[in-house]
Order: C-alpha cells, then structure tokens, then sequence
C-alpha cells in the first residue's frame, strides 16, 4: 500500500478529532486534533526559520511527546527529522550534528549543559529549540519549543515523501544515518502494525483510516520504554497512531519501573516495548512489589536488540493473555526473524525469519531452507536507501547479489530442522549491551586518553541482566595500585554512560603477539576467573 503517515494521521485526526493521541503521565492528554495542531505549527515554526525540504532537524530528547510532536511536523515539510542518542557526551553529539548536516536542535533542558558544548565544538551556527523538561534558563539565541503554540499552524497540504535518518550503533566504525523513506518505512510497517494486532492487511489509505476510526474497535494503547530513538520503539508509537490509538509517555529520562507498572495497569497499556530482560526483569520486580499479579488489558510485549530470556518471557505470560514478540533487527534492514510466544507451552523460543530474509554461506549462497547449513543472515525486502553521505559504506554495506540489493547485519545463524534459526552470535566486534552497540575502538581509545593506561583493550562480555556488559583491560605500570574506578569514570566523562566499562581489570602487559593482535579468547577468560578488580556499577547508565 502506498501512503504517508502524516497523510494518515491528518485524516484519522479529522475523523476521531477528541480521541486521546498521546497520554503523558503526570501532564495530561493531547488529543488526535490537538497532535495534528501542534505538528502544524511546528511545521510553521520550521518555516519561519527557513528550514524546508530536505534540511535536518535533529532531536535530543528522552520520551517525550515533543519527540514525535517534532518527527510529524519534520514530516509535514519534507524536513529530516535525526534521532540521536540522549545519552551521548557534547563530543559526539557534535560529531553527529555535523555528520547529518543538522540546520536545527531540538534539545531537553536537562542537557543543556551537553548542547552548549556540542554547539561550541560543532564550530557553526544552528538553530537551537530547547524543550523545557526541566527549569533552566534559555541557551543563547535558544527558542523555547513551546513559543509554537503562539504561532498559526501551517496551512495541510498532501505531504511530498520524505526521509528520516536513524543513526546505527556503531557497529562497524562510528555510528553511520541510515536514511529511510518516510513512504518505505509506511509499506514496512503496514504488515506489522496489522498482523500483530490481528487485523487484516489494509490495500489503501482509505482502509487504514477505516480501520483506525471504527467505534467498534478497541483501540490499541502503546507504551515504549526502551527509546524512540531506537526502531522498535518508534515503530511500535507511530504504528499505534496508524491503528488509531493511543500513546502513552513517560517522561522522563530515567527508567522508573514502579511508575512504568503502574502506567500500564492505570492507564490501561495493552502493548508494551521493552529492551528484553534490562527493562522486562525490573518491571516484573517492580510489579511484585505493587502487589501486580495480573494485567488484564496487557496483550502485547514487543522487545528487539539484546537478550530476552526464556525465564523472563515465562514471568510476563503468567500476568495474562500476552503474546511475546522478540525481535532480531538491524537499523538498515528492521525486522529479519521473530520469536514469538503467545504462552508458556511455546518456550522455548525459537526465531524464524521474516520474508524476505535469508541466510548466506561463505560463497554467498542461500542456505535458508538447508537444516544443519550455518551463515549470516541477510535482508531483502524493503530497506533504507543507503548511509548518509557515505556511497562507500552504503556500497559496502548494501551489496547486490544475484540482482537483488541485500544488507547483511552480520548475526551468524544455523539453519534447523523446524524451519527455525539458532542465534551463533554477531561477526562484528560489537558489543550489545541493554539493546545499545557499542564499539570497542572508541571506548579503548578513550581509555589511552587516561595518563595512567599505556595500553588498553575492550570486549563483551555475558551478563545476566543486559545480556552483555562492556569490559576493559587496561596496561598500567602498576596494577596493584591503579585507580581503576577513577580509569572508568574518565572514560564516562568522554562518552555515553552505557559504553564506558562496566568490569574493568588492570595488568602489566596486555601480551600482543608480534603482529600486535591480542587473544580476544583469553581476554574474555581473564573476566570469567576474576575475583577482584572488577567494577561493576548497578546503573545501566
């Protein structure tokens, strides 16, 4: 089906003027009329500063409604909308501003502080809006985002299609745009959104508005507390708006699990997106100490990018009829296998590829439907055009096989006997920790930052909770006396809190072979018999 979101909104929004779009816990509830509004004169605002098709708009937020506010009226105009890593240090929020080419900010007051630096290192000018999360003065020549509400909104016109940029992880170098069609993105989407609610495949835009506008209809309510930044996330709201339904916000930067179960069961949440066991555990936990046995209206526990275990998926299936959707994901290729259980009969989880998936042998053949066969798996079907800015990643990346353009995420699988994929792992060097990637070359050259290490090496390591944590190994002249908590703490004034290393060992020598490689297998075995010098914070962050 060809459409435009923002097309499909406006017209929901016609339809259904007071059905509530967003609930904010804690600040109240904007309705579908009032979302429409609000992206309109955002799109005003845009113009106003001379910001039109095709210029990016890059948005620094943890959940908040001016996070989608600003993606749909980006969309309105043909303007980019960039998401970035609220987590991420003034260094690398300047190097992705200038990566993206952003004419504009949209920034929490609460980092303030992290944008007033990045602005500094960026070196050029860009218009700054600064969301007010928090009390906090205004940054030099800022615009308070709400100054929108005094402006008229801008007249609707059918919207042009457009892109939107969701930087990866870094998985194989610095973190690269993957940009997406805001159109290809609607005809990805359209067979999740609908599938997963049990509803059938709408073949026009007339069908969805249909859809989502039927009084009949028990409309979905959507809560994701991983990030819209990320893709599961984003999709899960954006869809939940598609379907005529209602998102609803915490909004604040901290994962607070008590407040989140509270949220599902008071505002009635039936489809929640988590991180796999990072958010799923201590929301369990949360909900035994609320004294939280059941969620009756809870149908629908979405989770992509890390482990999410038998155990746990056991635990929520136990609150009610939830069907468990675990995703296997890329940024370039979305979703490339599900495991889905709707029961604690369906455990253990096995993960089956989605169409237009396959898995490729070392010569490149499809060895998909060869039990006992091993390869990466590869992605077909709908999918960005390619890395912003950069034609030899995106020529190295999105490669043409057989005629047909393929993007290889790097997960090893082995093909089984049911039609199934075991996971083997990643081929890259990235560390997958809570659902975040982190590469070791940017944290290991942090580390030699550090006047104390002379030498420095970064892996993954398993980790209960958040699947993999990182962890370091440092060179230092004297190990029995370095400060490896001071070591850690430097390296998180640099960058974001989640990659700096969470276990952290300090030797005399690192033992490079003579090529200068270091036995990744014994680096990692050092942290498996370690008893002492290990740091390990209980914050994620």
């Amino acid at each position: 089906m060809d459409g435009h979101y923002v097309d499909l909104w406006h017209r929901i929004a016609r339809e259904t003027p007071d059905r509530p779009a967003l609930v904010t816990v804690g600040e109240g509830v904007m309705t579908y009329a009032e979302f429409d509004d609000a992206a309109a004169r955002f799109a005003a605002l845009c113009g106003d500063l001379g910001i039109g098709r095709d210029d990016k708009v890059s948005i620094l937020l943890h959940n908040r409604p001016e996070w989608l506010l600003t993606f749909a009226g980006s969309l309105r105009i043909g303007v980019v909308p960039v998401s970035l890593n609220f987590r991420y240090r003034a260094r690398e929020v300047a190097e992705l501003l200038d990566d993206s080419d952003s004419s504009a900010l949209v920034y929490a007051a609460s980092l303030a502080d992290v944008v007033a630096e990045a602005v500094a290192l960026l070196g050029r000018p860009i218009h700054l809006l600064q969301v007010p999360d928090v009390e906090a003065p205004l940054l030099p020549n800022a615009i308070d985002f709400t100054d929108l509400h005094d402006r008229d909104p801008l007249p609707y016109e059918d919207p042009v299609d457009g892109d939107f940029f969701m930087y990866t992880g870094g998985t194989t170098g610095a973190p690269k745009a993957a940009v997406w069609s805001t159109r290809q993105m609607l005809t990805m989407q359209i067979y999740n959104a609908y599938v997963s609610s049990g509803l059938p495949i709408p073949e026009t835009p007339d069908d969805v508005v249909r859809t989502a506008t039927d009084p009949d209809r028990q409309p979905i309510v959507a809560l994701a507390l991983s990030p819209f930044m990320h893709g599961t996330a984003l999709t899960t709201v954006i869809n939940a708006l598609l379907l005529g339904g209602t998102v609803v916000v915490l909004p604040t930067a901290r994962f607070d699990p008590r407040r989140a179960i509270r949220a599902i069961r008071d505002e009635r949440v039936s489809r929640v997106a988590v991180a796999g066991d990072a958010i799923a555990l201590p929301l369990l936990e949360a909900a035994e100490e609320e004294g939280i046995s059941q969620l009756p209206h809870l149908d629908s526990v979405l989770s992509s990018g890390m482990r999410f275990s038998d155990e746990v998926k056991r635990r929520i299936h136990a609150l009610g009829d939830v069907v468990i959707t675990d995703i296997l994901a890329s940024t370039e290729g979305g979703a490339v296998a599900l495991g889905i259980t709707r029961a604690d009969d369906d455990l253990p989880a096995r993960f089956r590829l989605t169409p237009g998936t396959v898995v490729l042998d070392d010569e490149l053949a499809e060895v998909q439907d060869a039990p006992g066969s091993s390869g990466r798996i590869a992605f077909t079907g709908g999918m960005p055009k390619g890395y912003y800015g950069d034609p030899d990643k995106t020529a190295a990346n999105f490669v043409e096989i057989r005629g047909r353009r393929h993007i290889i995420p790097g997960d090893l699988v082995r093909v089984l006997d049911d039609g199934g994929v075991e996971l083997l792992g990643r081929g890259a060097a990235v560390v997958n920790t809570g659902g975040e990637k982190v590469f070791p070359a940017e944290v290991e050259a942090s580390l030699l930052r550090h006047p104390d290490v002379l030498d420095a090496v970064v892996v993954g390591v398993p980790d209960e909770r958040w699947g993999e944590v990182v962890a370091a190994v440092v060179a230092v002249t004297d190990p029995g006396s370095a400060d490896t908590a001071a070591i850690v703490a430097h390296v998180g004034d640099e960058i974001a809190g989640y990659k700096k290393p969470k276990r952290i060992l300090a030797v005399a020598d690192l033992q490079r072979s003579g090529s200068g490689k270091v036995d990744l297998a014994r680096i990692r075995a050092l942290f498996r018999d370690a008893q002492t010098g290990i740091v390990g914070p209980k914050s994620f962050r």
